[in-house]
């Protein structure tokens, strides 16, 4: 294989933080003005890239890695305070609902009771399906939109039962008959749905520019693979195995490995990779042409799974019973670069990586990600420690969403560990350390660094956004209003100008 020409990067650094995490008065972060403040303050920090987790919709668990759409927003993003600054809604009516009583922490079931209820009140106000603004988002989103929000106003009327469940046979099985009487009798909620996403959609795209204008570009994250509960899987069975009955054949995971026994059962459903070639990647193609106009750099979760994967049947009760498979690999990857246009890849290259991993990976030119808590381990030759980055296209993280806080990862450290990052990083003081670790990284070839706010702010694993492999106290970490004022921004603009990171 040939090396591709890389996409040029500016040397720099930036910031993880999820949009939920973001402080409201309203639960949950959104696009709002703290958004927009976020932004100031990364402009102040010296900052040039914000990195978000998925943003779209969120189904049981509540994590956006497992969405009801690979291509729709999160209606809890969209702004009650713009919608009542535009006339939409009340502020009675926006203060009036309950969003729990814990501003350190989102409640998800506070948001799924009460937050549709309020928005309907702007739907009813609204004459957005007046506008050329709503026609063009529509005709954009085309591919999409219609099976979406058919999709969410059947699960709706269905009690929100995933759609394998669904009561009606057409339904369940996309049949253009069921869905045509679906259409009429949903009309509604199915305008009350677009209303969502052409909100959603508004807002992010403004707040991309705002952003834009400040110098800072938007880091998005997309899984590799897509919910059983989702539009995509629903409309598009076809592309996934399933059988006749649309039930899983087999379903995504890792394998068994130092972390867990039994492996990782994600459970969701994988690509009939044969099939997407025949259609010529189309869905492929859309999904990362809406993506890279959504974000300005894509992180792709789980890309190891591009070139191979764990195959586990449905009817295995773990990961145990899986198999590798080999993936699309260049096949994918052409495909990807020619969708994206200006927009740029980051590699999610944890795991296992073979040499077709890392072929690919040199031929496409995508950077993969070094993560500092992976390397301090008491191993000089570990290949996520700053003097073996041997080539500056990666970008470099204290740890993710997936990993503790930088404070809860020292506090969990056994003394002989902490005494090995001593004097790894040249110091005396073990209160030293966090700091240290976060100041060697900017110093390293990375191209990119970027750390949690979270260890920005000194928290703990109380903050941790994802315990992988379990469900119930995820994706709720949230930042309290003003509360970025405990991180030094001159320091870090310092640390970013002495290590070539800011202008």
């Amino acid at each position: 294989m040939t090396g591709k020409k890389e996409k040029q990067w500016r040397r720099g650094a930036g910031v993880l933080m999820p949009v939920f995490s973001l402080p409201s008065k309203y639960g949950i972060g959104t696009l709002g003005q703290a958004a927009y403040d976020f932004v100031d303050f990364l402009q102040r920090m010296g900052q040039t890239y914000w990195q978000v987790l998925p943003v779209g919709p969120t189904g049981y668990g509540d994590s956006p890695y497992q969405s009801y759409s690979a291509f729709a927003g999160n209606p809890y993003f969209i702004d009650l305070e713009f919608l009542i600054r535009d006339g939409l809604l009340l502020k009675e009516e926006a203060e009036a609902g309950y969003w729990g009583t814990m501003p350190r922490y989102v409640d998800y079931g506070a948001q799924y009771a009460n937050r549709y209820d309020v928005l309907k009140k702007a739907f009813a106000r609204s004459s957005h399906e007046t506008t050329d603004a709503f026609a063009a988002f529509c005709k954009g989103a085309a591919y999409w939109l219609d099976d979406y929000c058919l999709f969410m106003a059947i699960k709706e009327s269905q009690g929100g039962k995933p759609w394998q469940e669904w009561d009606n046979e057409g339904l369940k099985c996309h049949r253009p008959g069921a869905l045509a009487a679906a259409r009429e009798t949903l009309k509604e909620e199915i305008s009350f749905q677009k209303f969502l996403q052409f909100q959603f959609f508004t807002q992010w795209q403004e707040l991309k520019a705002y952003a834009a204008g400040r110098g800072v570009e938007i880091i998005g994250d997309i899984p590799l693979y897509v919910a059983m509960d989702s539009a995509d899987a629903w409309a598009h069975s076809d592309l996934f195995e399933m059988d006749e009955r649309r039930r899983a054949i087999n379903i995504a995971g890792v394998p068994p490995d130092i972390f867990s026994a039994d492996g990782q059962r994600w459970g969701n459903p994988l690509y009939r990779w044969d099939v997407m070639e025949k259609k010529n990647f189309r869905w492929w193609k859309q999904r990362m042409r809406a993506n890279a106009a959504l974000y300005d750099i894509i992180r792709i979760d789980h890309f190891i799974g591009v070139v191979n994967y764990w195959s586990i049947p449905a009817k295995c009760k773990t990961a145990k019973g899986g198999k590798w498979r080999k993936g699309p690999a260049e096949k994918l990857t052409q495909v990807i670069d020619a969708s994206i246009g200006n927009a740029k890849i980051i590699a999610e290259d944890l795991g296992i990586l073979t040499k077709p991993v890392k072929d690919l990976m040199r031929q496409c030119g995508y950077p993969g990600m070094k993560i500092l808590e992976f390397g301090v381990a008491g191993d000089s030759s570990n290949d996520y420690l700053m003097h073996n980055y041997q080539n500056p296209n990666c970008i470099a993280y204290i740890g993710t969403h997936d990993n503790e806080t930088l404070a809860g990862f020292l506090k969990n450290r056994q003394q002989w560990e902490i005494d090995w990052m001593k004097g790894y990083f040249g110091i005396l003081k073990e209160e030293e350390l966090h700091d240290q670790m976060i100041r060697r990284l900017y110093e390293s070839i990375a191209v990119v660094v970027i750390v949690q706010m979270q260890d920005l702010l000194h928290l703990d694993n109380e903050a941790r956004i994802n315990h992988p492999a379990t469900v119930g106290t995820n994706w709720q970490w949230r930042m309290l209003p003003e509360e970025e004022k405990q991180v030094d921004a001159d320091y870090y603009r310092w640390l970013g100008r002495m290590f070539s990171r800011s202008e």
